[in-house]
């Protein structure tokens, strides 16, 4: 065929590369479609080559395959309430745990530094604000991880020894992994807030709440998660960001339990309004949770499968089931969302909270098509969400038959982030998530969608690769 001839036809075009190619056709009457290609490794030669090794490394997956089979049979459930200093291992009399990767006191930002002098104003470590917080500066309280300790925890993620949690196991791979309670809306530590609201609510929540709420489930038993989890997704949840209706699915389990145990009427009455008056009751079970199923397949050697995403307001990480427990860290990112009235872009903190590790598992942004209601609080359309969970299944190792959506004909959510996906297709996850105002106390300034950034993923996939080639060069 003749280059005339060609050109005489009605051409369809397929354009790689810049998009602006493809609208030119399209403004001169052709017909063009803009494929979205990115090379591998966002064209690092290097980086890229060991991809391709690890990729095609039977070892990767095989140890993938292992870590993949532990997480979606993992089997979490809700055992009881128990106050972090005596439950939650590593924890010492002066420690506070906290949200995302490890970070020093001068490090923090704004609203973990504000809830770790609510926090030791609540303990009793210090009579004001100035005496807790020349108690940080002094280096008397000893700041960890949320992570190190199979514990998880919304925004700042603040846990201090005297604070109750929620005990979550999962049965079939031995972990236990904690969260704290949810405060609700409003002036809370998680945001920063430490005024002498927000203590009486801490002291409330440690000496009422938890005590009724650990009662009723040694009256009512124990609750597997999965299967509430399952069905309030079939009710318009993603378990991130909107739990409403696990929220009641749960409060339909502790209430009767609750009326039982002895507890003083006017305290129950008490506790069952505040789970009432708070959508997010159940936010912090769905954390820990999460958190069973990721730790259920961690320690996998050679596995890329993401163990957890974390931010702490100033970096993001991510680990990795087959390297261990290094943390792979880059700035946190803005959120693009939808902001209260009176509060913009200039308000926000950076991406805070160990809340991700809900997307960690397949849930919030990778099971938005289930929950289509989320955008009116997030930003986009229906349409939008829907999009979001199938984009996931590129950097998924597979969907979970546990958790299902009906929007998409009851197929499982996209699960088991594998990091080697996400740099071959330069795919990030996505999270929604709420945003916090950059100062202390301010509280919740809207809510929005966000990318893990790729650099994670780079430091993560050269970790392995040099962990692999160690591995080959020991065994020969």
């Amino acid at each position: 065929m003749s280059l005339e001839e060609l050109f005489r036809r009605d051409l369809a075009v397929v354009n790689v590369g810049l998009a602006s190619f493809a609208e030119a056709i399209r403004e001169t009457g052709g017909r063009a479609v803009h494929l979205d290609w990115r090379p591998p490794a966002e064209g690092d030669r290097e980086l890229g080559m060991a991809l391709a090794h690890l990729l095609e490394d039977p070892r990767v997956g095989e140890a993938n395959a292992e870590a993949f089979e532990r997480f979606l049979d993992a089997h979490p459930v809700l055992v009881g309430v128990g106050t972090a200093g005596e439950v939650i291992p590593g924890m010492g009399e002066r420690t506070i745990l906290h949200a995302g990767p490890p970070i020093a006191w001068a490090d923090m930002c704004g609203p973990m530094r504000g809830a770790v002098i609510g926090a030791a104003l609540f303990e009793g470590w210090a009579a004001g604000r100035e005496e807790a917080e020349d108690l940080a500066e002094r280096g008397e309280i000893r700041f960890d991880a949320n992570h190190h300790h199979g514990a998880v925890g919304p925004m700042a993620g603040i846990i201090s020894p005297s604070m109750p949690v929620w005990i979550v196991e999962d049965r079939v791979n031995s972990t236990r992994t904690y969260s704290n309670l949810n405060e609700g809306l409003g002036r809370v530590l998680r945001f920063g807030a430490n005024d002498e609201s927000v203590i009486a609510r801490l002291h409330w929540m440690a000496d009422v709440l938890a005590p009724i709420l650990g009662a009723a489930l040694e009256v009512g038993g124990e609750i597997p998660i999965k299967p509430l989890v399952a069905q309030a997704l079939h009710m318009g949840d993603e378990c991130h960001n909107r739990n409403v209706a696990a929220s009641s699915l749960l409060f339909r389990r502790l209430a009767p339990a609750m009326l039982r145990t002895g507890h003083r009427p006017e305290e129950v009455a008490a506790a069952i309004d505040f789970i009432v008056g708070n959508d997010h009751f159940f936010l912090n079970i769905s954390m820990a949770s999460a958190k069973a199923m990721a730790d259920g397949a961690h320690g996998v050697p050679g596995s890329s499968l993401v163990t957890a995403m974390a931010r702490n307001g100033v970096e993001f990480g991510i680990r990795l089931s087959g390297t261990a427990d290094e943390w792979f860290t880059a700035p946190a990112p803005v959120i693009d969302g939808l902001y209260f009235p009176g509060f913009g872009p200039d308000d926000a903190n950076r991406d805070l909270g160990d809340s991700a590790i809900a997307e960690t598992v397949g849930l919030g942004g990778f099971a938005m098509a289930a929950a289509p209601a989320i955008v009116q609080f997030v930003g986009g359309t229906a349409q939008d969400a829907i999009a979001y969970t199938r984009e996931m299944r590129d950097v998924t190792m597979g969907p979970n038959p546990a958790f299902t959506i009906p929007a998409l004909s009851f197929n499982g959510t996209p699960s088991g982030i594998d990091a080697l996906r996400v740099l071959d297709s330069g795919t990030a996850p996505v999270i929604n998530t709420g945003i916090a105002h950059r100062e202390a106390g301010v509280g919740q300034v809207g809510a929005g969608v966000t990318r893990a950034p790729l650099e994670c993923f780079r430091k993560a996939v050269r970790s392995l690769s040099e962990g692999m080639q160690r591995a080959t060069a020991a065994a020969g």
